[in-house]
């Protein structure tokens, strides 16, 4: 995609660890996902992979979702951290980041086990207690479709 030309740099994220950070606070990103020119777009929760740049999803075993990445795996999505609209400004406090990737169904166990990790880890405040739960055994991964999103491209915006 060509590059976009922001015209209020004064609120670009350049920085990487903030665009990251951006990614580790959020608990869902909404994802667009296109087929044949017609556009879908989903809200998911997700776990952060910061060290390799990834996001990792669960699904159902079926749906319009997983036609849609079957067909076309490049992704674009967004993660906003809403910091709070500023009454009598006519002003809203935020950070936001836009990525694009591609995504993918993982079929290996391993893999498949670490994206689960990771997302229990990023979304739950007892993850071990919900993994014991409902992870008692690989056959409980058989139940979900587990999606992993390398961003490929990364960029953000704040205000304040």
């Amino acid at each position: 995609m060509s590059e976009y030309h922001i015209k209020r740099t004064d609120k670009v994220i350049t920085d990487n660890n903030k665009l990251m950070s951006v990614l580790k606070s959020g608990k869902y990103a909404m994802l667009s996902l296109c087929r044949d020119n017609e556009p879908y777009i989903v809200t998911m929760n997700y776990g952060c992979d910061e060290k390799n740049r990834s996001l990792y999803f669960h699904a159902a075993l079926e749906g319009l979702k997983l036609d849609f990445i079957e067909y076309n795996s490049q992704v674009c999505g967004t993660v906003i951290e809403d910091i709070g609209y500023k009454y009598g400004e006519c002003n809203h406090a935020y950070r936001s980041v836009v990525f694009r990737g591609t995504i993918t169904v993982l079929d290996d166990i391993s893999q498949r086990k670490k994206g689960m990790d990771i997302m229990l880890n990023h979304l739950e405040e007892s993850p071990e207690d919900i993994k014991k739960k409902f992870l008692k055994d690989d056959n409980a991964l058989s139940k979900v479709t587990i999606l992993k999103l390398d961003i490929e491209e990364i960029t953000g915006k704040e205000g304040n």
